[in-house]
C-alpha cells in the first residue's frame, strides 16, 4: 500500500514557506516515502486530490454557513452527509477525489461541479492537440497513452466544438480603422464534399499601426473566381472598421488589383516579393536557383525602378533564353512588383518580413497535412481557428511584428502623409 504524501503547511514549518521551499520539501519527503512524482499514486495526483478536496469543502462550509463540527449548526436544517466518490480528469490523469454531500442536497459545487468530469485545463490540451492537427481518434489515443484514461471521440469533438461560437464572434469583432499593410493570401484544403476536393481559405493578415500582426479573418471559397470572391471578402474587412489600408501585398491573381482598389482607392497594390521569387524557382532546374538567386537579387534590391529594369535586362540576357516563362512571369508582374522599389528601406523591410506571415501557413499547413482532408467546411474553419487561437494567448491571433517597427512607422507616416496616426507609446 503507497503511502500518503501530506503536504507541509506554513505552519508545520518554523516560519513561512516560499513556493520553491515548499516544492523541494515535498520532494524530499515523497523520495524519503518512496512516492513517485506521478503516476495514481503519485505526489501530483494526491496534491491535486488534496486541493480540490479542501476547495470543495471550503464551498460546503460556505453553502451551509458553519465550520465541519461547529455547534452552531445543530438544529440548522442542514448539515454534511458524507462523501461521494468521483474521478475527474486532469492535466495530470485521472484523479479520484471526495466530494461532500449535504442532507437535503442543495449544495452545487463550483469547483468540480455536478456531471463534471473533467477540469478545464484537460478542454485547453485537447484544443492544442487539435491545433496541431491531431484527429479526435488520435487525441483519444494520447490520452489513452499518457495519461492511461479514457476520452471518447464523441466527448473531443463536444470540447471542440465550444469554438465555434467563439470563432464566430472572432470572425465579426469590429478591426483598426488604419493598416499600413495587409497581406492577402490562400491555402487549400482538401474537404469531403459528396467526393473530396481541394478548396480555398483565404487568409487576410493585418500590421497595425503599433505594429503588430493581426489576422484578420479565415473565409472558404467555393473554388470559382478568386478575384471575385476577394471583394466579398475585403468589403467584410471594410465593414468591420478598416477604413483605410495604405499596401496591400497579393500574389498575381488576375482581377485581384481591381477588387482591392475597388475597395480602397489609395491603396497601393503591391506584388508579393517572396511569392514571385517562389513562382521563379518553380521554372528552373534545381541546380541553377543557387546561380539564379543570386542573379535575380539585384532586381528586387535596386534602389530605383530604373535600375532595377536594367539588372532585370541583365538577368534576361543571362536566362531567357533557357527559361523564357521566368521573363513572361516577371514582365507580367512587373507593374505591381515596381511600387515596391519607391519606398523606404524600412517598409521594405516590413513587406519582406515574411517570417510573421510564413511562420502562420507554416503551422496551418501542417495542421492540414496532419489531417488529410475535413469532412465539412466547418470543420477545416474551426481547425485553422484553434491554430490561429494557439498563436496568440488572447486567442485573438496578434503577435509582434518587428522589434525594430518604430523606424518603419516613421517611414509609412512620411510616405503616406496623413493616413497614419500612431496611438499609445
Amino acid at each position: 500500500m503507497t503511502e500518503t504524501v501530506e503536504p507541509v503547511t506554513e505552519q508545520q514549518a518554523d516560519g513561512p514557506v516560499d513556493q520553491q521551499q515548499l516544492a523541494e520539501q515535498l520532494l524530499a519527503q515523497a523520495k524519503e516515502q518512496g512516492v513517485d512524482l506521478v503516476g495514481p499514486d503519485g505526489l501530483l495526483n494526491q496534491l491535486t486530490k488534496n486541493v480540490l478536496e479542501t476547495a470543495l469543502d471550503a464551498e460546503m462550509t460556505e453553502h451551509l454557513g458553519y465550520d465541519r463540527h461547529d455547534p452552531a449548526g445543530r438544529d440548522s436544517g442542514n448539515s454534511r452527509n458524507g462523501t461521494r466518490t468521483k474521478t475527474v480528469l486532469t492535466e495530470i490523469g485521472p484523479v479520484e477525489i471526495e466530494v461532500p454531500r449535504d442532507t437535503d442536497a442543495s449544495f452545487d459545487p463550483q469547483i468540480v461541479k455536478k456531471r463534471q468530469r473533467r477540469l478545464t485545463g484537460v478542454d485547453e490540451i485537447v484544443l492544442s492537440l487539435s491545433a496541431k492537427g491531431l484527429t479526435t481518434g488520435e487525441i483519444a489515443a494520447h490520452f489513452d497513452d499518457v495519461y492511461g484514461a479514457t476520452v471518447s471521440k464523441d466527448t473531443i469533438s463536444r470540447i471542440t466544438d465550444k469554438v465555434v461560437g467563439e470563432l464566430t464572434e472572432w470572425a465579426n469583432r469590429p478591426l483598426e480603422p488604419v493598416y499600413p499593410v495587409v497581406f492577402v493570401d490562400a491555402i487549400h484544403v482538401k474537404i469531403r464534399d459528396g467526393q473530396v476536393a481541394n478548396r480555398p481559405i483565404y487568409v487576410a493578415i493585418g500590421v497595425t499601426v503599433a505594429g503588430e500582426r493581426d489576422i484578420l479573418g479565415l473565409w472558404a471559397g467555393d473554388g470559382g473566381e478568386g478575384a471575385k470572391f476577394w471583394l466579398s471578402v475585403l468589403t467584410e474587412i471594410k465593414n468591420r472598421g478598416v477604413a483605410d489600408v495604405c499596401i496591400v501585398v497579393c500574389d498575381g491573381l488576375k482581377g485581384l488589383p481591381e477588387s482591392i482598389n475597388t475597395v480602397w482607392g489609395q491603396a497601393i497594390v503591391q506584388t508579393c516579393i517572396i511569392h514571385l521569387i517562389r513562382n521563379t524557382f518553380r521554372y528552373a532546374s534545381r541546380k541553377y536557383w543557387d546561380q539564379m538567386a543570386r542573379d535575380l537579387k539585384p532586381v528586387y534590391t535596386a534602389a530605383t525602378e530604373a535600375a532595377a529594369k536594367e539588372r532585370f535586362e541583365e538577368f534576361t540576357a543571362a536566362w531567357g533564353e533557357r527559361y523564357p516563362a521566368i521573363v513572361r512571369l516577371w514582365e507580367n508582374a512587373w507593374a505591381e512588383f515596381v511600387p515596391f522599389l519607391e519606398y523606404d528601406v524600412e517598409i521594405r523591410r516590413v513587406i519582406c518580413s515574411t517570417n510573421a506571415i510564413e511562420s502562420v501557413n507554416a503551422r496551418y499547413r501542417r495542421a492540414i497535412r496532419a489531417r488529410g482532408h475535413f469532412p465539412t467546411e466547418q470543420a477545416a474553419l474551426k481547425c485553422l481557428y484553434l491554430v490561429t487561437r494557439s498563436l496568440d494567448p488572447t486567442g485573438r491571433g496578434k503577435a509582434r511584428w518587428a522589434m525594430r517597427w518604430k523606424p518603419a512607422l516613421n517611414a509609412f507616416a512620411i510616405a503616406f502623409e496623413g493616413r497614419i496616426t500612431p496611438t499609445g507609446n
